[in-house]
């Protein structure tokens, strides 16, 4: 696992020394990802820059690195759990291997297949590489999006990347002016969905793509898509149960190769559950597992990764997290490099903190909601599905006008709202912090007019939704979180938390073969009544603990409400009502007081709403207003204490 950043100037306006300078700026800014290591290479108009952490070859597997051909450079990110299989087939094709290194397995394999190497990996990647004979610069994205790549083109015709977006803003033209729509789309829903980032002249490139640059032209192509086609003949329930389980047997089994330490992530979740219970198969000594919780919240959250603990025989570390939680935001602010509010990230942080100090790679459950429909919100929208026999006419043209018309806070005037919307545009309004009918009170009469003739936020997802070409609401539903909430929050934050103590987090659960499994089972199988995860639970019943299969569906619980009014009570007020925060000029003050007056006085809990508006003026703080400094060294560490077991 690693971090890397890098720029190719086909007409340099820099010396070879200035920009090897430039280069070692923005690899040491992310050296956090790679501690181990830090390699550079800068060749003709290309400066390609890594930070290392070793999982694979720790002896070998030095990057940059180039194969057969002494024109090509590679840097990565990521692991390539195939690379074995792939390194015999291209050794077969007359491909000579120097290392046991993932890493030199993509460049034979680009040798040998070009741009079409993606196809042949298996991972978790983001990687550049430069061709000095074409003078060409290519670049890939795992399927998925578990790793993350920035990048920029500049007025100049640079092309700028990196892992993060502080490494980019190092570069002297790499400028820091916002794009209103990925503000836009965060106030939405919390963070800055893919293509977008939050600067204008950058963009993320997308999971299952890849980039190519010839000095003139940047030219972006999809390679892989969420497959959202169901069997034409579907089989016997049986037949899906058995194919899910060796699927997940061998997602989990190819990601234990490591010349390292592992562990896993235990919340005692169904998903993470499974994953330990799978690994205890195949490892001989017990699984290091590890799980957090808070002190306001510890008993539920705790209960069942203890159970789950106890059941596969784990060598348990569990601890009670009581974060000083005004300086904790500061270093989520640095690290997330966007503005980030999903207030989950914290007990991410602390979990990862916890697992380094005894492992080097860890695996996680994430992704089995997005593939499975394990989400409570599907269950919401097919309760509302009863609004879909009200006619459109009598939702549009009555219940929606209604719903405007009603005063902020008045009883039934969001659920109102709510129902007057499409299917699609129903499920988008329920995912949001802001909707477009509270936004109007939200946003100040600028900045709603700097935003019109530009695409929603709510307009993007459905556009999003309709790509899946799916008749079925539920499969329409699983493609959109799994093209936007899957990268852009969920492995956003597993990637930069767990990176941020320099830990590896593998996600067997989206193995791109398990995906494309779960993409050709029928909705019913998913989803069987109200009842979520119907075909996962079936799989690993007998494998995880029935107490953990039947209990309620429940998110890590993270006491942002009682810090909002008690801890971060003067900061939040300060901070939201600071002079800087009004002159921005995008929320009306007074709408923000009201929100603040009314979860200080418990009338209304408006924790959601707030945290993402602090977030985003500590983020402009640290990152719009120029600077890219790190917090103060000893600054938002969690404090942990040993609990029970």
């Amino acid at each position: 696992m690693c971090g890397i950043a890098g720029f190719v100037e086909h007409t340099p306006t820099r010396g070879a020394e200035e920009r090897a300078a430039l280069l070692d700026r923005m690899c040491r800014v992310i050296a956090h990802r790679g501690p181990d290591e830090q390699g550079a290479e800068v060749r003709g108009a290309a400066a390609l820059g890594m930070r290392r952490l070793s999982i694979i070859d720790l002896a070998g597997g030095h990057q940059p690195m180039s194969g057969c051909d002494p024109a090509l450079t590679l840097v990565f990110n990521g692991e390539i759990y195939n690379f074995r299989e792939l390194q015999r087939d291209l050794e077969s094709r007359g491909h000579q291997f120097k290392t046991h290194s993932d890493t030199e397995a993509i460049v034979h394999a680009y040798e040998e297949f070009g741009a079409a190497c993606v196809e042949h990996l298996r991972g978790m990647f983001a990687f550049a590489l430069w061709d000095e004979s074409k003078r060409e610069l290519f670049v890939a994205r795992d399927r998925a999006g578990k790793k993350p790549l920035y990048y920029s083109l500049t007025q100049s015709g640079a092309l700028v990347f990196g892992s993060e977006l502080k490494s980019l803003l190092l570069h002297p033209e790499v400028g820091r002016g916002i794009d209103l729509e990925a503000l836009d789309a965060y106030v939405t829903f919390g963070y800055v969905p893919d293509p977008l980032s939050i600067f204008e002249g950058v963009r993320k490139l997308p999971p299952g793509h890849t980039l190519t640059f010839d000095g003139s032209s940047v030219s972006v192509e999809q390679y892989w898509d969420f497959p959202m086609e169901t069997d034409a003949a579907p089989r016997d329930e049986e037949e899906y149960v058995e194919e899910l389980r060796a699927l997940l047997d061998e997602a989990v089994r190819v990601r234990l190769v490591a010349d390292v330490p592992l562990g896993a992530f235990l919340s005692g979740g169904v998903d993470s559950s499974a994953v330990v219970g799978l690994m205890a198969r195949h490892t001989p000594q017990p699984v290091k597992t590890f799980s957090i919780g808070f002190r306001e919240d510890s008993f539920d959250e705790l209960r069942y990764a203890r159970v789950a603990a106890r059941h596969f025989a784990t060598d348990h570390h569990e601890f009670i997290v009581t974060p000083d939680i005004c300086q904790v935001v500061d270093e989520l602010v640095w690290h997330f490099d966007e503005p980030f509010a999903d207030s989950s990230a914290i007990p991410t942080h602390a979990v990862s903190k916890l697992a380094r100090g005894h492992v080097k790679v860890v695996l996680s459950g994430d992704g089995g909601d997005e593939l499975f429909a394990g989400y409570t919100r599907y269950v919401v929208e097919r309760q509302r599905r009863l609004f879909d026999r009200v006619p459109r006419p009598v939702r549009r043209g009555l219940m929606e006008p209604l719903s405007r018309a009603l005063p902020h806070g008045a009883w039934g005037r969001n659920y109102i709202y709510n129902g007057a919307q499409d299917t699609v545009g129903r499920f988008v309004n329920s995912l949001s912090i802001f909707t477009s009918l509270n936004k109007r009170l939200l946003y100040t009469e600028e900045f709603r007019r700097s935003l019109a003739g530009r695409l929603t936020a709510t307009e993007r997802f459905v556009q999003i939704a309709s790509r899946a070409n799916a008749n079925d609401p539920l499969a329409a539903m699983l493609y959109l979180d799994s093209k936007t909430y899957l990268p852009g929050d969920i492995l956003t934050k597993v990637d930069r938390m767990s990176m941020a103590v320099s830990l590896e987090a593998r996600v067997p659960l989206l193995d791109h073969k398990l995906i494309e499994f779960a993409a050709r089972v029928p909705s019913a199988l998913k989803m069987r009544g109200l009842e979520t995860k119907y075909l996962f639970k079936r799989a690993v019943r007998g494998l995880v603990p029935d107490e953990i299969l039947d209990r309620p569906k429940q998110g890590f619980g993270v006491p942002v409400a009682r810090w909002i009014n008690e801890e971060l009570r003067e900061r939040m007020r300060d901070t939201l009502a600071s002079r800087s925060a009004a002159a921005r000029g995008y929320f009306d003050p007074r709408h923000v007081g009201r929100l603040l007056g009314e979860h200080e006085r418990g009338r209304r809990d408006q924790s959601t709403a707030l945290w993402a508006l602090f977030m985003l003026e500590l983020w402009h703080r640290a990152y719009a207003d120029g600077a890219t400094d790190a917090p103060e060294a000893g600054r938002g560490c969690a404090h942990l204490e040993a609990a029970p077991v």
